[in-house]
């Protein structure tokens, strides 16, 4: 039985931070809506209440029965999981004369706090509220205060439930691991045993008893979730997984080749399909992003389609579908509000069953699993990128010349930086074409030629990212290379927008 810490999402927008700072400490954790505890798990070792953007005494503040949790497992309760905690308790909390956010220090911790244990007064954390606990019910203790916030923390004589306004999950809060680990290890008793190699095994496991004898197909990116997919089903099912790897027309310069080996060197089962021209003929004059990207999804469904048919007696389909997809796909409300299938409508179509092998993993833990698997550090470290390819980093209509100017400039920007040591450091680069041209000179001869932009963003999820401050010698070196090597460019821009409120991507 697999024990676990429950978190109870009421909105915030670092629900997942908690969940990856849990696992960090190779414990799991699932997320679940504030309104969907699951019952009846006899794995369960404590529950975490989460941050959300309501006052506990606003009309639609998401409110829960403490009854069902608290007496039953060791509860925390952070920012308004702590304040409603007080608040069902008969405590006050009402709106802070200004608004609590940023940096603050631990002030009057109380000597042998189990929540504390380790962490000293001056530790900074971080707040981010509007509304503050004035006063606790006579069963509550304060436990930690801040130079401004009397009741920082507390805890429930008897009753194994804490409160904390600030939130040791982000990266501000200096001892919040410390914390975290406090609760689910010395409060709730977790053995830190969650590990890659428990995975795999457990994961295996579960695999051939799901599937059995049955075939499986599954649509290969070349990026490391379907990756560590493919690979991971491949130890457990072996000859029954096929893999079908499309080439759309528009990822890297010798990306197909270059994966397909990698695929083929790992004793995977691959199909290569160049539907490139296919692709090509269908994006002919669009210039429209969204509809670039609807015409090379159903490209990309009816090429896998086409191809698994060839396949006989499949019955499932498999994903690189990780756990920030399923959490993102269902809001709080239980509301689909973005889908994340890979290939979408691809079940339904094919009459097939959907196998998710890394549904409840964070991405940094596809990438420790695929370390355990013994795969290549080249497909466990690659950026991301994007399902539609270059068609989104190519600002107007496709032509292939506009896809071969992009692919050499580009190959030259990520060649750049994995010389120079810089690519690991980034979380996501590439090169846009964009839909301008500019006057430049060469020789003594005047020209007329496109203008590109590179961007290069750092990042841990994605959700935000900055501009990575790469060094004047290498963006220098990078222009120099571009403008003299690639045909049809003169002008090379360096993307310095973060997201907010720009986007990674610029379609």
């Amino acid at each position: 039985m697999q024990e676990k810490i429950i978190i109870l999402d009421f909105g915030s927008q670092t629900t997942q931070l908690i969940g990856r700072r849990i696992r960090e400490l190779d414990i799991y954790c699932e997320i679940y809506p504030y309104n969907k505890f699951p019952e009846g798990d006899e794995g369960i070792k404590g529950v975490v209440l989460s941050g959300s953007p309501f006052s506990v005494y606003d009309e639609k503040a998401f409110k829960v029965d403490l009854s069902r949790i608290v007496g039953k497992y060791p509860v925390l309760g952070i920012c308004y999981g702590a304040q409603y905690i007080a608040y069902s308790g008969g405590g006050k909390v009402e709106p802070a004369g200004s608004r609590e956010y940023g940096r603050a220090h631990l002030a009057r911790i109380k000597a042998g706090n189990a929540l504390f244990d380790g962490i000293d007064e001056g530790s900074q954390i971080w707040m981010s509220h509007g509304d503050t606990i004035t006063e606790i019910p006579g069963t509550f203790e304060r436990i930690a205060s801040t130079e401004s916030v009397e009741i920082a923390a507390y805890e429930v004589k008897g009753a194994n439930v804490w409160g904390v306004q600030f939130h040791p999950e982000v990266y501000h809060t200096v001892d919040g691991t410390r914390l975290l680990k406090n609760f689910a290890v010395g409060i709730c008793g977790c053995k830190q045993d969650w590990s890659p190699a428990s995975f795999i095994e457990t994961t295996v496991a579960s695999l051939r008893s799901q599937l059995g004898d049955d075939k499986v197909v599954l649509g290969l990116s070349g990026g490391v979730d379907s990756s560590v997919a493919a690979v991971l089903l491949n130890r457990a099912i072996g000859k029954n997984l096929t893999c079908i790897f499309v080439d759309h027309g528009m990822l890297r310069k010798n990306e197909f080749q270059n994966v397909l080996h990698d695929y083929e060197c790992l004793g995977l089962n691959v199909i290569g399909v160049d539907a490139s021209q296919k692709f090509f003929s269908e994006l002919a004059g669009v210039t429209e992003p969204e509809k670039k990207r609807k015409i090379i999804g159903k490209g990309f469904i009816d090429v896998f389609d086409a191809e698994a048919h060839k396949i006989k007696d499949v019955k499932w389909l498999a994903q690189g579908t990780i756990y920030p997809d399923c959490i993102e796909s269902l809001s709080i409300t239980g509301t689909v509000i973005k889908s994340h299938h890979n290939v979408g409508g691809l079940p339904e179509r094919m009459n097939l069953k959907l196998c998710e092998p890394l549904r409840l993993l964070f991405k940094d833990e596809v990438r420790r699993v695929g370390r355990e698997l013994g795969m290549p550090e080249h497909l466990i470290t690659r950026h991301p990128f994007p399902g539609p390819g270059l068609a989104v980093r190519i600002l107007g209509d496709i032509t292939p010349d506009k896809v071969r100017v992009l692919q050499d400039a580009d190959d030259i920007f990520i060649q750049g930086l994995r010389d120079w040591g810089l690519y690991d450091k980034v979380w996501q680069a590439g090169v846009i074409l964009l839909p301008v041209q500019s006057v430049g000179v060469m020789g003594d001869e005047r020209t007329y030629e496109r203008a590109v932009a590179l961007r290069a963003v750092t990042s841990t999820d994605a959700m935000t990212a900055d501009w990575a401050r790469l060094p004047y010698d290498f963006l220098a070196k990078v222009s120099n290379d571009i403008i003299n090597k690639v045909k049809g460019v003169n002008r090379v821009t360096y993307d310095i927008s973060s997201k907010p409120p720009s986007t990674i991507e610029w379609e």
